[in-house]
């Protein structure tokens, strides 16, 4: 199948310039990323806990998981 994918200027340099140094089309080279890519097994979200800031012993200022708590914080006129 034949398509187009925009890419920035500058990773197009960057594969025209290992697929010229691997002596290798940018199609080969390209398909081998995609496959990679789709042949992860991480398809889970990653559940590293988000920092968090304020008094342990309190109550934290704000829990980024809540995204309507974190857009009032965020919309506040004074500094915390």
């Amino acid at each position: 199948m034949r398509t187009t994918i925009n890419l920035p200027d500058a990773l197009a340099g960057e594969v025209k310039a290992r697929a010229a140094a691997e002596h290798r089309t940018i199609t080969s080279l390209v398909e081998e990323g995609l496959r990679l890519v789709l042949g992860r097994d991480d398809q889970q979200p990653d559940d590293t806990p988000l920092p968090a800031y304020g008094e342990p012993s309190d109550h934290f200022l704000v829990d980024v998981r809540d995204r309507d708590a974190l857009w009032n914080a965020l919309d506040r006129a004074e500094p915390r």
